[in-house]
């Protein structure tokens, strides 16, 4: 394994930290909100951050990448950052004043006039997480992981622990004893809007901690560096809204195109289930997508800092096999233990989404090497094609739910998941293979998906049941895991080695 690799698992293991740890604790919340809350209710949740996923690609409009992209190119690194997040200070604040503004009619439309306080709250944290966005990409490219990894464990922890306050402890409090002060804050009828206040208390308290990196930074304005980060970052933020689009819109058509059974009284509670159940059921996805977000914190920097070495192709072919390789590893896991992994969302009545699990973890790998493959465009500045790429799966993406959600219901929603990001790998990849050819180990690949496929199969149709399905499944793993060492030679020492 080569020393830019290593150098990259172990960047990836760092900003990891925060991202993989972090976003697990979050998501160690689901068992709790589907134990307290009925499927409407985290039907509700699921689709509110559907929308807040939206409009934080919208506010953020590229400026991340941009902002990498330029600071190494800049002689003046500090000029670039103060001069990207100048434009996102501006049309955040504009976006939180318009949507408080407007929030009743907001909420009306969405059919929320019950609860326009949700509205408001969704608008303050998407606008501050939005402010926040390229302090931590300053981080990023700084090496500053240590504060990197505190600032965000500070958000995941005042998130989490607001939730356990208002959802267990404060329920608890009054309980046994009503009379407490307690009382002069919590309300029960708040409901899911404790959700919503934990995480803005968790983007408040991350905003002030950055206000002594804003301070101490020279402000430096360039009205040609802004145009220039512009044209780098606008086909990005539209690669993102369809990235976006790929990956939440389903929530968001489910509520409209889901077909109500003939005989259910309330159509709107039931719709809001399908939802819930499908937006739990993702969620098991967790692991293969936070590998995938800590892939991308440490391999945009990395991308961008191994162009101009002479083997840096082959680093990037090198990358995709062992992101593969990590990959199916993540989907053998969780797909061997299923009976076991599934008990992450407490509550039976969401099990009935099980059987979407295996499809939207492969969609979720096909998406990771999307991100791989990206290297091409953003390394030769031709991102208005990753815009294209994205157009593409978007289209898909629209299409497959209108036709297969009134079929198929949210296991239509998966499917579209699927084919969206198969199209664009597809196309990314013989693209890439035009513009800027790397020869990546498409035969290794193939093996090691095609051992993994027979392991998943095999474990399907092995008819074991108790201890001994596990043992054969964790058999296999070990075989799998044995076969890569043995064929990468991660544990290989020549008889030269030995001698020394």
């Amino acid at each position: 394994m080569s020393s830019p690799i290593k150098k990259l698992i172990g960047q990836t293991a760092v900003y990891g930290l925060s991202s993989i740890v972090g976003r697990f604790l979050n998501y160690l919340l689901v068992p709790l909100y589907t134990s307290i809350f009925v499927t409407s209710q985290y039907g509700e949740v699921t689709e509110l951050f559907a929308y807040a996923g939206f409009l934080m690609v919208f506010l953020t409009y590229g400026m991340e990448t941009a902002y990498f992209r330029f600071s190494e190119k800049h002689q003046n690194p500090q000029k670039v950052f103060t001069t990207a997040v100048s434009p996102i200070l501006l049309t955040s604040s504009l976006f939180i004043a318009v949507v408080v503004i407007f929030a009743e009619q907001i909420a009306t439309a969405l059919q929320y006039s019950q609860n326009v306080e949700y509205i408001v709250w969704f608008a303050f944290i998407i606008g501050l997480d939005s402010i926040t966005a390229i302090p931590f990409a300053k981080l990023r490219r700084e090496n500053k992981a240590v504060k990197f990894v505190a600032f965000k464990f500070i958000n995941i922890g005042l998130n989490i622990g607001s939730n356990l306050f208002f959802l267990i402890l404060c329920p608890i409090i009054k309980k046994n004893n009503p009379d407490s002060f307690i009382a002069l804050f919590y309300k029960e009828d708040v409901g899911i809007g404790y959700i919503f206040i934990s995480n803005l208390i968790a983007s408040t308290v991350t905003l002030l901690l950055f206000i002594p990196e804003f301070l101490k930074v020279k402000y430096s304005f360039s009205k040609q560096l802004l145009k220039q980060l512009l044209i780098y970052g606008f086909p990005l933020l539209f690669a993102g809204l369809a990235g976006m689009i790929n990956e939440v819109v389903d929530r968001i058509m489910l509520k409209q195109l889901i077909v109500v059974p003939e005989g259910v009284v309330d159509s709107h509670k039931y719709i809001m289930s399908q939802i819930g159940i499908y937006g739990a059921n993702f969620k098991l996805s967790i692991l293969i997508v936070l590998f995938i977000q800590a892939f991308r914190y440490a391999a945009e920097p990395f991308f961008f800092s191994q162009e101009k070495q002479a083997d840096a192709k082959k680093v990037y072919a090198s990358v995709m096999k062992y992101f593969v390789i990590f990959g199916l590893l993540i989907f053998l896991g969780v797909m061997l233990y299923i009976d076991i992994v599934k008990y992450f969302i407490n509550n039976e009545s969401y099990w009935v989404g099980l059987h979407i699990i295996p499809i939207l973890l492969i969609a979720k790998l096909f998406l990771g090497v999307v991100y791989n493959l990206s290297v091409w465009f953003k390394v030769t500045d031709k991102t208005m094609y990753g815009a294209y790429i994205a157009g593409i799966g978007a289209t898909i993406t629209i299409t497959l739910n209108i036709v297969l959600i009134p079929l198929l219901g949210y296991l239509g929603s998966a499917w579209a998941q699927f084919f969206c990001y198969f199209v664009m790998m597809l196309v990314s990849f013989f693209l890439g293979q035009k513009y800027y050819k790397i020869k990546y180990p498409l035969k290794d690949i193939f093996v090691y998906t095609i051992i993994a496929a027979f392991i998943y199969i095999g474990s399907i149709y092995s008819g074991a049941e108790g201890l001994l399905k596990y043992v054969i499944n964790t058999s296999f793993i070990i075989g799998f895991l044995a076969f890569v060492i043995f064929k990468e030679k991660i544990l290989f020492f020549s008889k030269k080695s030995k001698s020394l």
